[in-house]
């Protein structure tokens, strides 16, 4: 028995297999017109190297569920292709291309334990919390008349690279928590 899923089971970080390329679903929409048959309109995103497209598909159409687990690894390091990780078991090393964990890799720094999405057996994707704590490692000092309008922010370099606007008294060495889904700061840690 081939287990399939259709369009009325997806959820929002399924993956699933179209035209023998697989796609994590980012996001769905049920569409009833006043005539014809219903659809699903969909934004999948290209496991292999991190494209996003948009996809309409036949209410009811059916498709291969992928086998999916998480694993917990070291990241090591990134060095402009690749990312390099180290399995905690086995200490057995990988590398996953550093365009498909883009996104992941602003909120990670070396060393640090991340789970790593395996995707039919294939390392795919990091999974990050959503919210992480980094330090400041560059902004420029908050000026004291900058406050008069009641607040204001400035940008801040986090020690994973990214940068984020945080508010004015925000020092460098200051550890901030940041959501990581929007990219805004959250508060102090």
């Amino acid at each position: 028995m081939i287990h399939v899923i259709s369009t009325n089971q997806f959820k929002n970080g399924t993956h699933i297999e179209v035209d023998g390329v697989v796609y994590k679903i980012v996001e769905f929409q049920h569409v009833k017109p006043g005539k014809g048959g219903a659809f699903v309109r969909t934004k999948l995103k290209r496991s292999a190297d991190g494209a996003v497209i948009d996809k309409t598909f036949r209410a009811g159409e059916k498709f291969r569920p992928i086998r999916t687990e998480t694993r917990k690894m070291q990241f090591l390091y990134a060095d402009g292709a690749d990312a390099h990780l180290m399995d905690l078991e086995s200490y057995e090393q990988i590398t996953v291309p550093e365009g498909t964990v883009s996104e992941a890799l602003k909120w990670i720094i070396p060393n640090e334990t991340v789970d790593v999405l395996y995707v039919d057996e294939e390392p795919a994707d990091f999974q990050v919390p959503s919210a992480v704590e980094l330090s400041v490692t560059e902004t420029e000092p908050g000026v004291r008349g900058d406050t008069a309008s009641g607040g204001g922010d400035k940008p801040a370099q986090l020690e994973s690279g990214v940068t984020v606007r945080v508010p004015l008294f925000v020092n460098v060495g200051d550890r901030v928590r940041v959501d990581t889904r929007s990219g805004e700061y959250v508060s102090r840690a």
